[in-house]
C-alpha cells in the first residue's frame, strides 16, 4: 500500500475519525508521519483538555507502521507495550511526529539478523502549537524475521 492511500484510510477510521485525529501525512519512503489531534467539544475530557486516551490513541500505530514498511515484508513486527507521561494540559489541537531514520531501519535489520527477537523503545512528544509539550508517549516493538525466512538463510549458512 502506498503512504498516501494509507493515509486516507486511517483517517477515515472510525476511531480517528470521530475523536478528531488527523494523520497530515505519511513520507513516501515511510521514514515519517505527522498526526494532529484537534481539540473539539466532543472529544475534550470533564476539565476541557484533550482526553488522555485520544492522545494515546493518536500515536498508537505509527511506530508499527513505520517499521513495518520501512524492515519490508521479511520481518514481524509488532507493539509490544506502551506507555504515556501527562506532562500538560492540552488545552488546544496538538501534534505528534514519528520519524525512523536509516540507522534505526539499519540498527533493527543487524539485531533481528540472527533470528532473535529484538525489542526497541520509541518515544514520541505530543505538542501544543507553541511547542510545549503536552505528553511524551513511548512504544516498545517487537521485531523478528519470520520463521519462513530464518530457516532460509539457515540453509544457506
Amino acid at each position: 500500500m502506498r503512504p498516501n492511500t494509507l493515509r486516507r484510510l486511517i483517517n477515515l477510521w472510525p476511531p480517528f475519525l470521530f475523536n478528531c485525529i488527523r494523520v497530515q501525512s505519511i513520507a513516501r519512503d515511510w521514514s515519517e508521519a505527522r498526526v494532529v489531534l484537534r481539540l473539539r467539544p466532543w472529544n475534550r475530557n470533564y476539565v476541557r483538555t484533550q482526553f488522555g486516551g485520544n492522545l494515546f490513541a493518536m500515536s498508537d500505530p505509527f511506530w508499527m507502521l513505520l517499521a513495518m514498511h520501512r524492515l519490508g515484508r521479511d520481518y514481524l513486527v509488532w507493539d509490544k507495550a506502551g506507555a504515556i507521561d501527562f506532562v500538560a494540559p492540552g488545552r488546544a489541537d496538538v501534534h505528534a511526529a514519528f520519524r525512523m531514520p536509516d540507522a534505526v531501519v539499519d540498527e533493527l535489520r543487524s539485531a533481528a539478523a540472527g533470528g532473535d527477537k529484538v525489542l526497541r523503545w520509541f518515544e514520541t512528544e505530543i505538542t501544543a502549537a507553541n511547542g510545549e509539550v503536552v505528553a511524551r508517549v513511548r512504544k516498545q516493538l517487537y521485531v523478528r524475521l519470520k520463521p519462513a525466512v530464518r530457516g532460509q538463510r539457515d540453509a544457506t549458512a
